[in-house]
C-alpha cells in the first residue's frame, strides 16, 4: 500500500513537471515575438543604403517569420521542440541553436557550478552553525556579512573585484577565460583558465553564501525553538546528539529547496557576472542574442533555463519525499 501511495506521488510529481515545461515552452514561443524589431531589418541593416526592402522580405520568408504566429510558427515550434530540433541562429548565419549552446555551456557550467560548491559548502554549514548557537559572536557576524552580500548585486561585486584585484593589486586577470597566446591543452593554459575562474568564481560564490546563510540560520532558528528539541534536551541527550538526531536533518529541508533551485540556474549562469567578466559563457551568448534578435537562439536558452529549473523542482520535491515521509501523504 505504501508503495502504491509512493507511485502515485512521483507520478504526480513527474506529471506536474512536464505540464509546466509545456507551458514554459509555449510562453517562450510568445515572449520573445513581442520584442520591439524586425531581425531580418536589423542584421540586414549594417549598410542600409545598399539594402532594399525587398532584400529584407526575402530574408524574412527564408527565416519563416513571414507567416502568422498562430498557428504556424507556433505549432512548427512545439513540434521541433519535441523532437529536440531548437532550429537555426539568425545572427551566426544558419548554425544550429543546440550546437551554440553546447559551445557555451562547459564555460558556464565551470563558473557557476564551482561557484555553487563553494557557496554550498561555506554558506549552509556557516548559517546552520550561527542559527544553532543563536545570539553568540559567529552568529552575528554570520548574519550581518550575509545580508550584506545578499542584498549586493554579483555584478557590483564583480567590478569591485576586477578593481582591487585585477587592475590595482595585478593579481588576477578581469577579462576572458584564457590569456592571449596560450596553448591549448598544456598545464600551462590549465592554470591560465583558473586564474581567470577566480574572480568571476568569488563574485557569484559570495552572493550565493549570503543567501544560503540566511536560509540555513532561519531553518536551524526555527528547529531549536521545537518542543521534541526541548523533550530531547529533557531526556539528557547531548547537544552534538540532538543536533545529529533532530536538528540538522528537519532543519535541512528548505536548504534542499534552496539548494536544488539554484542549481537548476547553472546550466543558466550568471548574466551579468559573464558580462563584466567577459566570460565565453551562456551569459554572454544571451547577450549578443538581445542584441541580434536572435529568436531562435534566445528561445533555445530560455528553454534550457526553464527546463532546467523545472527538473530542479522536481528533484526538491523528489528528495522532500525522502527527507519528510508525511510529504508523501
Amino acid at each position: 500500500m505504501n508503495g502504491g501511495r509512493t507511485s502515485r506521488h512521483i507520478g504526480r510529481i513527474v506529471g506536474r513537471a512536464f505540464v509546466t515545461l509545456m507551458m514554459v515552452a509555449s510562453l517562450n514561443f510568445i515572449l520573445f515575438r513581442v520584442i520591439p524589431g524586425d531581425p531580418a531589418a536589423l542584421l540586414l541593416g549594417g549598410a542600409r543604403s545598399t539594402v532594399t526592402a525587398e532584400q529584407i522580405e526575402a530574408q524574412r520568408q527564408n527565416w519563416g517569420l513571414d507567416r502568422p504566429l498562430f498557428p504556424d510558427q507556433a505549432v512548427d515550434y512545439l513540434l521541433a521542440t519535441l523532437r529536440g530540433d531548437l532550429g537555426y541562429s539568425f545572427k551566426f548565419r544558419g548554425r544550429h541553436v543546440a550546437d551554440l549552446i553546447l559551445e557555451r555551456l562547459p564555460a558556464t557550467i565551470a563558473l557557476v557550478g564551482l561557484a555553487q560548491f563553494v557557496a554550498i559548502l561555506c554558506g549552509v554549514m556557516l548559517g546552520l552553525y550561527a542559527g544553532w548557537r543563536r545570539g553568540g559572536a559567529v552568529d552575528h557576524m554570520a548574519t550581518g556579512t550575509s545580508l550584506a552580500l545578499y542584498s549586493t548585486p554579483s555584478f557590483w561585486l564583480g567590478m569591485l573585484l576586477v578593481v582591487i584585484f585585477s587592475t590595482a593589486l595585478g593579481w588576477f586577470p578581469g577579462y576572458g577565460a584564457y590569456s592571449h597566446g596560450a596553448i591549448m591543452g598544456s598545464l600551462d593554459s590549465l592554470l591560465d583558465y583558473l586564474q581567470h575562474l577566480a574572480l568571476p568564481v568569488t563574485a557569484v560564490a559570495l552572493g550565493l553564501i549570503g543567501q544560503y546563510v540566511v536560509v540555513a540560520r532561519a531553518a536551524m532558528s526555527d528547529v531549536v525553538t521545537e518542543d521534541y528539541m526541548v523533550t530531547a534536551r529533557a531526556k539528557g541527550l547531548t547537544g552534538g546528539q540532538m543536533l545529529m538526531r533532530h536538528a540538522f536533518r528537519n532543519a535541512t529541508l528548505p536548504v534542499v529547496t534552496l539548494i536544488t533551485l539554484n542549481l537548476g540556474y547553472v546550466v543558466a549562469g550568471a548574466i551579468t557576472v559573464e558580462d563584466v567578466f567577459a566570460w565565453p559563457g551562456i551569459g554572454g551568448l544571451t547577450v549578443e542574442a538581445l542584441n541580434a534578435r536572435d529568436y531562435p537562439v534566445l528561445q533555445g536558452i530560455f528553454l534550457l533555463l526553464g527546463a532546467s529549473i523545472v527538473l530542479a523542482n522536481l528533484v526538491a520535491d523528489l528528495a522532500y519525499g525522502l527527507l519528510d515521509p508525511r510529504v508523501r501523504q
